[in-house]
């Protein structure tokens, strides 16, 4: 093992890491998985030029920039799809700016190469063993068995990424707090980003948390014992006061396998008090509500993200749905309150 320098960044995809625990690196023929600490130092700019750290701070990252990576898949269509590589090697791509690095296996046309990282070795503890982002889990729930009364969840999900879903969210949060109700927050699935949660928590949200409180850098392809586990954990913990309200974004869109899962399981279905469903477009919430009913038996009771923020949009929405609509951008307490109370 070697000592690690002072000097070096650590990403909010380390979330249940302390720093204190970050002292050597050894390189080995370990095969990699989801949440093994890597130290490394870029090595070629491309795509992401920041890094997120654990309190929410973007720094500016140029060749030579030492950080801890976080071994995780990306599934992100606006950019590309990583993977974690099948054994470690000596150089490997950040696949997001939250610090998570794997291999990219295909990217969007317009979208940069991917930065470039040479890697030291593995983050290792004093006795040598790897250290796992998994093994630090900041969520037990005391309680084990849901009660039968429990906070309102309202859930927001979308068409895709970018669709508007954390801004609905945020919305959600404001209305709620506004109105002198108190609301909690999670996102259940997606790659490690701060940026999320602490909307909602600048939003009135409290507490806010997400899947890298128990370890994980990302969700994407996780088992559906996992995913489940996330959910019904973080249910435990924060939804357990029926006077309160769940805030619950969902990552992606609806045609992805990891929001597939959640939206066909009981346990998500069975708890939702409102749903909002986030579009680009008129055309993607048209459809996104027929595949909603369809597939997942999941009518919404309110319509937002990028196309509600568009009254062309909002016109062209409503020849064909009734379902309504609120900007997310320009919010309106009323509208809101009688949306989602």
């Amino acid at each position: 093992m070697k000592r690690i320098s002072p000097g070096f960044l650590i990403p909010s995809s380390a979330y249940t890491v302390g720093k204190k625990q970050i002292k050597h690196y050894d390189f080995t023929d370990k095969s990699p998985e989801v949440g093994d600490l890597v130290y490394a130092k870029v090595i070629r700019m491309g795509q992401h030029v920041e890094i997120e750290n654990k309190e929410g701070r973007i720094h500016n990252i140029n060749d030579g920039s030492r950080i801890i990576g976080v071994m995780g898949n990306r599934y992100a269509p606006d950019y590309w799809e990583g993977l974690i590589p099948n054994h470690l090697s000596t150089e490997i791509d950040l696949v997001a700016r939250s610090g998570v690095v794997g291999i990219v296996k295909n990217k969007k046309s317009t979208i940069k190469d991917a930065t470039r990282l040479r890697i030291f070795g593995y983050v290792t503890d004093d006795s040598g063993k790897v250290i796992n982002t998994r093994s630090h889990c900041l969520i037990n729930p005391k309680e084990k068995t849901k009660k039968d009364s429990r906070s309102k969840m309202i859930l927001v999900v979308g068409t895709s990424m970018n669709s508007g879903k954390s801004q609905a969210a945020k919305a959600a949060c404001w209305a709620i707090a506004t109105s002198g109700h108190i609301v909690r927050a999670s996102k259940v699935t997606g790659t490690a980003s701060l940026k999320d949660i602490l909307a909602m928590e600048d939003a009135g949200a409290n507490p806010v948390n997400d899947f890298t409180h128990f370890g994980y850098p990302s969700t994407y392809k996780l088992s559906e014992e996992e995913l489940l586990e996330i959910f019904n954990d973080l249910d435990l913990k924060v939804g357990n006061n029926p006077k309160n309200y769940w805030v619950v974004e969902i990552a992606d869109g609806i045609l992805q396998r990891e929001t597939e899962i959640l939206l066909r399981s009981d346990d998500v279905k069975s708890r939702i008090h409102r749903l909002i469903f986030a579009a680009q477009g008129a055309m993607g919430a048209i459809s996104g509500v027929q595949i909603l009913e369809k597939e997942f038996g999941l009518t919404p009771d309110a319509i937002s993200g990028v196309c509600a923020s568009s009254p062309l949009a909002v016109e062209e929405l409503d020849k064909f749905c009734s379902i309504p609509s609120f900007d997310n951008m320009n919010w309106d307490l009323q509208q809101l309150t009688d949306l989602l109370l």
